[in-house]
């Protein structure tokens, strides 16, 4: 028998709500915060590390970012090009920074040339390559030029891009040499101004082809080939001896290594 006067039995039924994850989106907002000021301790650090020219340069650039960058010019510092972007103390800072740098860099490729004369020196004399081999380092980097001559065939057969065994022992002595210098390499095609007789194969191809070849020595001698920024063909319109186009000694290849830190231009006062 059912008591029908008791009161109702009301049970409340909690939910438990369920979390974005294990403790929501928080520990994205922490991880974030954690990576920035890693960022930001690196930045220091790596600031902290410069020496005191490039801490100036860095410090101009806060100062004012539009200025700088509108100073700067197409990817060239204002203070590289000696404007008055930066104020004068900076500028003589970073000029005799990059103007030391620039002679420690002349240096070392005027050590690199002297061992490629002496390393050289052997295969020119067994070969019988007397001035055909010319090394210089002059106001742009380090230049290795092989030239031909009237004496035949020096290093490529006549009118084509096949290297001769005295240019494969020239080129693997090259390799080695440059090696582990950090500058980049390109490498230059030159003929002279007598018309080639194949049809349709220009000096324009000869120059492009040569330079390619000695390319392929230099990397099949061990050069390592991210080295090689350019392969530039000019026929004949860089001539070695501009008033005898038509020389044999206008025929070479140039193994050019420009310099990292090319000579500043003085601050403008």
């Amino acid at each position: 028998m059912h008591d029908h006067g008791a009161p109702p039995v009301i049970r409340i039924v909690k939910k438990k709500g369920h979390h974005d994850g294990h403790h929501g989106g928080a520990w994205k907002v922490a991880y974030a915060d954690f990576v920035t000021a890693m960022m930001a301790f690196f930045l220091v650090m790596w600031v902290v590390g410069m020496d005191q020219p490039a801490k100036d340069v860095v410090q101009a650039y806060f100062n004012n970012p539009l200025g700088y960058r509108d100073q700067a010019g197409a990817g060239t510092s204002a203070a590289l090009a000696g404007s008055t972007g930066l104020p004068t103390t900076t500028q003589s800072a970073l000029f005799e920074m990059l103007q030391r740098r620039h002679r420690e860099e002349r240096a070392r490729l005027e050590e690199t040339a002297e061992h490629l004369r002496n390393d050289l020196s052997e295969v020119m004399e067994r070969e019988g390559l007397a001035g055909a081999i010319d090394v210089q380092v002059g106001d742009d980097g380090l230049r290795i030029e092989l030239a031909e001559s009237d004496d035949g065939p020096t290093f490529f057969s006549l009118g084509s891009a096949q290297l001769t065994d005295p240019a494969q022992a020239v080129l693997q002595v090259v390799a080695r040499e440059l090696a582990e210098q950090p500058n980049g390499i390109i490498v230059e095609g030159h003929t002279d101004a007598r018309p080639l007789s194949q049809s349709g194969y220009t000096n324009w191809e000869l120059s492009n082809d040569r330079a390619n070849a000695a390319r392929r020595a230099l990397e099949g001698a061990g050069l390592d080939p991210r080295r090689v920024n350019e392969v530039r063909g000019y026929a004949d319109r860089k001539l070695r001896l501009a008033g005898q186009p038509e020389d044999p000694a206008n025929r070479r290849v140039t193994i050019f290594l420009p310099f990292l830190y090319a000579a500043p231009q003085p601050p403008t006062p």
